[in-house]
């Protein structure tokens, strides 16, 4: 009798340890190590990247701050590079903390390559490594702009040879010596190389840039 007792007494706990192994078989245990992946973005679709090339001294402000805008409310993710790491300085005024060195722009990380003018834009007149990135980035299909002064960097690079372009009336010939063919407009857009003539055109050159980011003919609205 005794003995039977003892197996009624032993039956809950026999009873539990099956429930509680039975459940852990049914929770799944994460391992250390794994993750899951991130989910994707809306419509999986990849934001759009541009790096606005300045002067770090007297770049011209409203040719970076204008267009840095409107492709950033159109949601643009954006990078300013220059010659050095500390604060650049616009001809207005405007402080900018550049994100990189000109000389670590490479433009396969980007679907827009934009050097910005003003008469610091000078100093890239001349650059190797400015000219190298515009022409890597025509070579890659990339949207090239340059406003102001900077289109003599890309005609210097060789780019804008046979293609319409325009630029500070006071360097058009700059770039007919290049082979360009100067317009004289505000903006000139010629494939996906788009050029501007001053500030006074930072808008229209920010929805030339827009448009084309968008694989859209420039100014076909």
């Amino acid at each position: 009798m005794s003995a039977q007792v003892g197996e009624m007494r032993m039956l809950p706990v026999l009873l539990a340890m099956l429930c509680l192994g039975g459940c852990a078989r049914e929770t799944p245990v994460a391992r250390p190590g794994v993750s899951r992946p991130p989910p994707a973005a809306a419509g999986g679709a990849r934001a759009k990247q541009a790096v606005f090339i300045i002067a770090h001294q007297d770049f011209r402000d409203e040719e970076l701050l204008t267009p840095r805008r409107m492709l950033e409310e159109a949601g643009v993710k954006l990078t300013v590079a220059s010659s050095a790491l500390t604060p650049a300085r616009g001809m207005l005024g405007a402080t900018v903390e550049p994100d990189l060195l000109v000389k670590e722009v490479k433009p396969a990380e980007y679907d827009a390559v934009i050097y910005v003018g003003g008469v610091g834009a000078q100093e890239y007149w001349d650059d190797k490594q400015a000219q190298e990135i515009a022409r890597q980035a025509v070579a890659q299909s990339k949207v090239l702009g340059a406003i102001c002064l900077a289109p003599v960097t890309l005609a210097n690079a060789g780019v804008l040879n046979g293609k319409r372009a325009t630029v500070w009336p006071s360097e058009g010939g700059r770039l007919t010596a290049k082979g360009a063919r100067y317009t004289g407009n505000e903006v000139e857009a010629e494939g996906r190389i788009i050029t501007a003539s001053g500030p006074e055109a930072a808008e229209e050159f920010g929805r030339a840039l827009l448009d084309a980011l968008k694989g859209q003919e420039p100014g076909a609205r």
